[in-house]
């Protein structure tokens, strides 16, 4: 137990040390699309979709956060069957439609891989309506072929990169070769909230109206207004 503290500790320094410029780059942008209007959606499937759900209404993160729920991709109808659809070619374009990507919105497209058809087709579908892509993956996968018919991976699709660094297989412990202990959450949320803590603090050095959410079980807060701006388009 000590050694995967020890190893999740490793690994948080090193995106620490070695995402931290790209980071504040991503945010950048980010913010440009927040002050105009934009929100951020996050899509991922499996236990990716976990780390979609990481930034939505939660209590000190940004209220604009939307993430995209397409139930068959989900791990509670079937985690057998949210992986196999991943790895369907098209399997999104039946749900092309219900998407709302404005024009100053962001997408983070969430897949560790990143060689999967559906996570590929959502980034594509997002870039189509003019919304800036950002991947959340590792890039020590990126020897791994495409599974998508244009034979790209995810991090050519994608307009940035922002780098887990999770191991190939997950898990960052062995014992007589079988691998486990994954990382893939832990890194990701991280990362995820480093990238809105670098949002919300580039927002106040412009002095731009910050759209933070208070903690309900702490009083008052300015919630309801903040949940009335935003929700035409967020479901909360």
């Amino acid at each position: 137990m000590n050694t995967y503290f020890q190893q999740v500790n490793r690994y948080l320094t090193m995106v620490a040390q070695q995402e931290s410029e790209q980071i504040r780059h991503v945010a950048q942008q980010i913010v440009k699309r927040l002050t105009r209007g934009g929100i951020i959606q996050l899509f991922g499937s499996g236990h990716s979709m976990l780390l979609a759900q990481e930034c939505y209404y939660r209590a000190g993160g940004l209220v604009p956060v939307k993430p995209i729920h397409i139930e068959s991709l989900m791990l509670h109808q079937g985690a057998r069957q949210s992986s196999q659809n991943e790895k369907k070619q098209a399997f999104l374009a039946s749900y092309k439609d219900q998407l709302q990507f404005d024009d100053h919105d962001v997408c983070i497209i969430i897949s560790t891989s990143a060689n999967n058809p559906a996570p590929i087709d959502m980034a594509i579908y997002a870039k189509e309506a003019g919304a800036l892509t950002i991947s959340l993956q590792s890039l020590e996968y990126q020897q791994q072929p495409s599974r998508h018919s244009s034979g790209k991976r995810l991090e050519h699709v994608v307009d940035e990169v922002l780098n887990t660094h999770v191991p190939l297989g997950d898990g960052v412990l062995t014992v007589d070769q079988l691998q486990y202990a994954p990382v893939s959450t832990v890194l990701g949320a991280t990362l995820l909230n480093a990238l809105c803590a670098q949002i919300i603090e580039l927002m106040h050095e412009q002095g731009t109206n910050i759209p933070v959410f208070g903690s309900n079980n702490l009083g008052e807060n300015n919630n309801d207004a903040l949940i009335d701006q935003y929700g035409q388009r967020i479901h909360f």
